[in-house]
């Protein structure tokens, strides 16, 4: 694939203005689309050409993306009024890399495949440093021909890129990806409580057990942050809870049981509500905190 067939990105932003900008820097010609103005005047800036709607998008472009909050949104920019179906054709490739619902993933690649148009779902998982650093872990489900077509594109944005399967298959391993990275942020939150309030430092306690069994992403990434009392975004609490919703909406309609995630969604909807929505994931520490009367000791 050259880099003269043009690139469209729609959905600008955390993640999403950082993939499109790793796009651009590879020198694909870009098209962006954004509710908001300031992401989309910042890529503009950059050489990217603006354009009204994802219809227009669309029909100007071979390769459409989308990334998006959750499943209506996609489902909206797709299919509805003035969408991406409005200006799709044969040969379009459309991939989505927000993270939806796998039913509806396999609804929207159906209904564009009446205009003759490719589908692929793409989530993706590295957070805000990976979407910036071009380090993604990409999960794609849909045909292969298309993943072949936009693989140029794929390498521009991270670094791990497998074909799960047939459409929904990428959302249905993104799901199983929130599945343990919530179950870890949460066990994380547990141990660092249970050794702050148990008379441990925590710090040391992080020392000693992250080179054993108890390694693992988690582990090794969020605790300094967390000890310097930063609890800023990469993957805010609110999309967090919402992956968990979509995977729990999944697993009832295939009679899955998930009592752990069930729990961590509680977790995390209890973010919400204590106005922790827009920190990080791994600030559900502090609903561990309140329940447990403590605060994780801060450097300096």
């Amino acid at each position: 694939m050259s880099p003269s067939l043009t690139v469209g990105y729609i959905g600008l932003g955390l993640m999403g203005k950082s993939i499109a900008r790793n796009i651009l820097k590879a020198g694909f010609p870009l098209l962006v689309h954004n509710r908001s103005r300031a992401a989309l005047d910042e890529l503009v800036a950059e050489g990217a050409q603006p354009a009204d709607s994802p219809k227009e998008v669309a029909a100007q472009v071979d390769i459409v993306f989308t990334n998006l909050p959750d499943t209506p949104d996609v489902l909206k920019v797709a299919l509805g009024p003035q969408g991406i179906i409005e200006g799709a054709r044969p040969g379009l490739v459309y991939i989505d890399n927000s993270t939806i619902k796998p039913a509806a993933a396999r609804q929207i690649a159906a209904v564009l495949a009446e205009k003759g148009a490719l589908s692929l779902d793409a989530p993706v998982s590295g957070g805000d440093v990976g979407a910036r650093n071009a380090t993604l872990t990409i999960m794609i489900g849909g045909p292969a021909d298309a993943l072949q077509k936009t693989l140029p594109i794929f390498q521009a944005i991270g670094n791990t890129i497998t074909h799960v399967g047939e459409s929904g298959a990428g959302q249905i391993a993104k799901a199983a990806n929130q599945i343990m990275v919530a179950a870890q942020m949460v066990a994380m939150a547990e141990l660092l409580v249970f050794a702050q309030k148990a008379g441990a430092d925590p710090r040391k306690v992080v020392e000693a057990i992250r080179g054993g069994g108890a390694q693992c992403w988690t582990l090794d990434v969020k605790p300094p942050r967390l000890f310097s009392g930063n609890r800023n975004p990469g993957f805010k609490a609110y999309m967090q809870a919402k992956d968990l919703s979509i995977i729990l909406e999944t697993a009832r309609e295939y009679g899955i049981p998930l009592p752990s995630a069930a729990v961590d969604a509680q977790l995390f909807n209890a973010m919400l509500e204590m106005g922790m929505a827009e920190l990080d994931n791994s600030a559900v520490l502090g609903v561990l905190e309140a329940l447990a009367g403590v605060h994780l000791v801060e450097e300096g």
